[in-house]
This record gives C-alpha cells, structure tokens and sequence, in this order.
C-alpha cells in the first residue's frame, strides 16, 4: 500500500475516533451531552457540501461520499455506544481511591471492537470515493492533505 494512502485512511480513522469521542464526551457551549440527529446531519451536509464544491464532484461521486459519510457515521455510533451517559462512564473509572483498571480495559477493549468491526466498511467506502475521483481531484486531496491545516480544515 502507497504512504499517502495509509496516511489518508489513518487520517479518516483518527479523525472517526476523534469525532466520536469528543461528541460523547463533550458538552459544547450551548448544549449537554452527545450530539443531536440533528446537528449530526447538519455536520455531515456541510461537510459534504464542503468536499463537494473544494473537489467539483459528479453525482456519482457524491454518492460515494455520501456513502463514506454514512459509514463514518455507522464507525461514530458504534463507537460511542448504547451508553446514556459516556462520560459517566469515565468518571466512574476514577471514582474510587484507586483508577478501575479493570473498568478502563473493559472500556477500552469495547471501544476498539467497534472501531475494529467497521473498518472495513470504512475502508471499502473510503477506496471506492477516491477510486472514482479523477487525476485532477485525486491530486487536489493530496495537495489538501499536505497544508498544514489538512483538507477538511476551514478558510
């Protein structure tokens, strides 16, 4: 496998991982607790959007990338989990005089089975997007990989 597309799909893992984390766990300036449907699919159409015009997709593009949202967002949900409450969930680990290690494990083993189990799919959606982008775009992903901000990044 090319280095750029291990550091493409390492990015997208990254990214997934960071995402969900950070909208279990964090609580925003105007709202608590995990992200809405709603503000979810508000993210994913800006971001679609966003790729979308930076990239000039076709249709069928767009349908890939859709395709690749759906699955980021599938990796997202099993990731996060069935919990009510993630961050619970980790204040209970150091909630006692001395850190659950037996808690933290458990939770960290969940959490990498569900990134493990989508992968693949994430992988599969992820090739087949770039795969049916042009020379021309292929070489603008790279080129947006390579500034210091990264592609997805604003301005």
């Amino acid at each position: 496998m090319k280095p750029w597309i291990k550091k493409t799909l390492m990015g997208i893992f990254g990214a997934s991982i960071a995402v969900g984390g950070l909208t279990a766990c964090s609580s925003g300036h105007h709202q608590r607790g995990p992200m809405t449907a709603e503000k979810m699919a508000e993210v994913r159409g800006k971001m679609v959007d966003r790729v979308s015009s930076k990239l000039d997709l076709n249709e069928v593009q767009k349908t890939k990338l859709n395709a690749l949202a759906d699955q980021l967002e599938a990796q997202r949900a099993a990731f996060v989990g069935k919990t009510a409450d993630p961050r619970a969930e980790v204040q209970a680990i150091v909630a006692g005089d001395k850190f659950d290690r037996v808690r933290a494990q458990s939770l960290l083993e969940d959490k990498t089975r569900a990134v493990q189990a989508h992968s693949p799919a994430v992988v599969n959606a992820m090739a087949d997007f770039y795969d049916s982008l042009n020379p021309d775009q292929q070489q603008k992903v790279r080129e947006l990989m390579q500034r210091r901000k990264g592609w997805m990044a604003r301005g």
